[in-house]
């Protein structure tokens, strides 16, 4: 292990060295973050990162403030400090602020300020949407904390159970707060998915297979998957369960043919993923500091990878681990306890991975290390909990006793808060250059530990006893007050901990010591250059040919910082990425990023506009924001095409500046973003057959559609629009104007064409949607795909104006590439839909 620092010398004196004073001075130029008044037009990665990471340490004070204002009252029997109606409240804001403000969107923020810097890149693939995703979250957020101000905060749980949750039983708007902040919140989570897994897939630096990724990498590239595919479905449910409150849509009323089980499905569809999407993050970020300590490589690196892909296709299997009291099946129960016993499988590599690392090597006790420590002994014990409450008996005994919320706190705070503080330390310098205090590390870590553990575990004795979760007070007599006191008592000092950290963050800002280079003496590319590190990462884009690249290339930071590595100047004023293959991370393309620019933050204002008009029911509103959100993302997405066609990279490399082809990081971000929208249909066909299997009738009587000149008409039309893709994607790909120009022409009109059928058929039916969960879920077909309808429409009328004003040829294709993909996948969904609806057992044998 080869320790590389430059202490002496300024950060630019080696690149100035290589590529001349005016070259340098160019290049930081090109890259440097605005500031003052143009500050919000950011979209730095790693600006983007730590604002993410502040405000959610925020979100996380206030839901702990939450959390010790719900302790206080539960300190003493027949307590009034609060009432039952703000315990409620607080209870709902607490759960909601840790998982949806605070514990996801942390963890993702980890991803996006270090994920470049580890895969030797500049940036991520799309600046934009990471701006993007943080000004959902921070709107998103506000609308929710928003709802205290209103008196109306949620009190129907973070988990939103139906029929608590609806109208009739929730008839102000404190959970209009909760669905419509929630999905906002997500539309950030979503986005950073995306861009994740674009950027580790499509621009890692050379030489960088993904045999020789970082290992947090593989851990965020696994988690961003789950997100595609997990947080869809409770969009889905919130927009359901939105349209049933502000619409009367009966999608969960028994009485009008829905089911409420079908709202904890779709939550916990989501809702158990979302807990490995927490862990695995945790877990990846103590994979990649623990060598630094440990002094030691990695143990069973290979292993630790199959196990985060285990983990997250394992943790799609066992949603009904939290449902076991719903009157569900024994069999199906039986597949759920299996699945949920063989999770534990995945993470006991890693941990044993963990363990053999630390007994192989020379240990270094310094403050990250001991939250390391401090993090398997609590996740051991809350995966030990967790494999009893796996078991149908058992849990049957402990659900929805305090026995559960000591096992998920172990889990959570164990397996998240913990490396969360190690991350906070360890990554800190990186930021500001400075260390913080051993001293007030070590107390900030006691107090933390043992805070913890006399407040949690207690809890799994009062459960045991009998206390249940989720209520405001208990009568004197039943043997929980003293462990309730105690418990109280550990939220305090495990508060004065954080206290702790606060006071020795703010100290260190001032008196810190210099941090150098590489002040752990890690393995990692993101300790490559001086701290703190610039807004472009990296200097240059180095090769590389280890796994861990700082032990092993001993003269890979000098060459990285002294600019002789690939793209080590910017002639043009550009800002540049590599583009590489897949798998073995080839070199085929430059990617020319955006400047500093406002249209993330004003699209994200008028998506607020969007949900501010939705919850205050001004629907006026919400078409203004559409309608603006509109505007700005056609002017995001015109980017100017460049001036030459190719560009030398370093080491007589020539690549390509905008490939038209699948190369494109776009052609694969979209691939990307479609996977997250067929998640969401695959939800809306699951509620349908769902509903079928509870229904004693399907569809209910006086309620069968029939496939008549409309249906036919429409199956027609859409046959036809995959035609005209077809057509404008063979006009591009030949480079011929008239042909692209005209399927494009064909494509809009043959789609407005089906949307105006599809309206006519919506008419034309003979029962009310509303009357029955059948047509609600029939209208939310409809409604799901003319949506899909307007997309490629919209997709077709920008790709026109990019051939009428820049011709077209194999390089300028994209937009004609994409219209066309959007138009197959709309043709996916309706010929999908026709067959759910019309193909129908029932309506075959009738």
């Amino acid at each position: 292990m080869t320790e590389t620092r430059h202490k002496t010398r300024p950060y630019n004196e080696l690149a100035t060295e290589t590529i001349g004073t005016a070259a340098e001075a160019l290049f930081e130029r090109t890259w440097a973050a605005p500031k003052g008044l143009r500050a919000p037009s950011a979209v730095n990665n790693s600006i983007i990162g730590r604002r993410f990471i502040v405000t959610g340490f925020v979100f996380f004070l206030i839901g702990g403030i939450f959390a010790l204002l719900m302790r206080t009252q539960l300190m003493l029997p027949e307590n009034d400090f609060l009432s039952t109606e703000l315990y409620n409240q607080f209870f709902t804001m607490h759960g909601t602020t840790m998982m949806f403000l605070f514990a996801v969107p942390v963890m993702e923020a980890f991803g996006v300020y270090l994920i470049p810097s580890m895969i030797g890149s500049r940036d991520l693939c799309f600046p934009r949407l990471g701006a993007f995703g943080y000004w959902c979250y921070l709107f998103g957020g506000i609308m929710l904390l928003s709802s205290a101000l209103f008196g109306a905060m949620p009190d129907a749980g973070w988990f939103m159970y139906v029929p608590l949750s609806t109208k009739e039983f929730s008839p102000q708007i404190n959970q209009d707060f909760w669905l419509l902040g929630v999905t906002f919140v997500e539309i950030s989570s979503i986005a950073g998915a995306v861009e994740l897994i674009t950027s580790i897939v499509k621009s890692r630096a050379p030489g960088m297979a993904l045999s020789r990724m970082p290992i947090f990498a593989w851990y965020m590239l696994a988690v961003s998957f789950m997100i595609i595919f997990g947080f869809p479905p409770l969009v889905l449910g919130s927009i359901l369960l939105e349209a049933e409150r502000a619409f009367g849509v009966p999608f969960f009323d028994v009485q009008l043919g829905g089911d409420p089980l079908l709202w904890q499905h779709l939550f916990w569809i989501f809702g158990h993923p979302e807990v490995y999407i927490i862990f695995l993050p945790a877990a990846g970020l103590i994979s990649a500091m623990l060598p630094a300590f440990a002094r030691s490589r990695l143990i069973g690196h290979h292993l630790i990878v199959l196990a985060v892909v285990g983990t997250a296709f394992l943790s799609f299997g066992l949603w009904v681990h939290h449902m076991y009291a719903t009157g569900i099946s024994r069999l199906a129960l039986s597949f759920f306890a299996g699945a949920s016993l063989a999770v534990s499988v995945p993470s006991g590599i890693q941990v044993f991975a963990w363990i053999a690392t630390i007994w192989n090597g020379k240990p270094v006790m310094r403050v990250p290390m001991l939250f390391i420590i401090g993090f398997v002994v609590t996740f051991v014990i809350g995966g030990l909990t967790g494999v009893m409450v796996a078991m149908v008996p058992f849990d049957l005994q402990a659900h929805d006793s305090y026995f559960v919320v000591a096992h998920f706190h172990y889990v959570l705070i164990g397996g998240m808060v913990f490396p969360l503080f190690a991350a906070l330390i360890y990554y800190l310098p990186r930021a500001t250059g400075r260390m913080m205090s051993e001293t007030l590390g070590k107390w900030h870590f006691w107090l933390f530990f043992i805070g913890f553990n006399v407040a949690f575990f207690p809890m799994h004795l009062t459960g045991l006893l009998g206390m249940p979760r989720r209520v405001a007070n208990y009568p004197e007599g039943l043997g929980w007050s003293t462990l309730n006191m105690v418990s109280t008592l550990g939220s305090y000092l495990l508060a004065a901990g954080v206290l702790v950290f606060i006071v020795n963050f703010v100290w260190h800002l001032r008196r810190g010591r210099p941090a150098g280079t590489n002040p752990w003496d890690a393995h990692g590319l993101e300790w490559s250059g001086r701290t703190p590190v610039l807004p472009y990462n990296t200097r240059s884009t180095p090769k590389i040919t280890s796994l861990y690249p700082l032990w092993d290339q001993t003269e890979l930071s000098e060459r990285i910082q002294g600019a002789q590595e690939y793209l080590p100047k910017a002639e043009e004023g550009k800002r540049e990425i590599l583009g590489s293959s897949p798998v073995d991370a080839v070199p085929d393309h430059v990617m020319r990023l955006p400047h500093p620019t406002f249209t993330p933050l004003l699209a994200a204002i008028a998506t607020s506009l969007i949900f501010g008009g939705l919850l205050a029911s001004v629907y006026w509103l919400s078409g203004v924001g559409l309608a603006a959100f509109c505007v700005f993302l056609a002017v995001w997405l015109w980017d100017n095409l460049p001036e030459k066609p190719t560009k030398e990279v370093g080491y007589g490399l020539h690549l390509p500046l905008a490939p038209g082809d699948n190369r494109a990081a776009v052609w694969f971000g979209t691939n990307v973003f479609l996977l997250v929208d067929l998640s969401v249909f695959l939800s809306l066909i699951y509620s349908f057959f769902y509903l079928w299997t509870s229904a004693s009738t399907w569809p209910p009587v006086g309620y069968e559609p029939q496939a008549g000149p409309d249906m036919a008409l429409s199956l027609v039309l859409t046959l036809v629009s995959l035609v005209t893709a077809v057509m404008a994607r063979a006009g591009a790909a030949a480079s011929s104007r008239v042909i692209t120009l005209g399927g494009l022409v064909l494509s809009i009109a043959v789609n407005g064409a089906l949307l105006f059928t599809l309206f006519h058929a919506g008419l034309a039916l003979d029962f009310d949607l509303r009357s029955n969960a059948y047509g609600a879920l029939i209208m939310a077909f409809g409604i799901y795909f003319g949506l899909h309808i307007l997309v490629p429409t919209g997709c077709a009328l920008f790709a026109c104006v990019r051939v009428l004003v820049s011709g077209v040829r194999p390089d300028q294709s994209l937009s004609t590439r994409i219209t066309a993909l959007f138009t197959y996948y709309m043709v996916f969904v309706g010929l999908v839909v026709a067959a759910t609806i019309y193909l129908s057992p029932d309506l075959l044998g009738s």
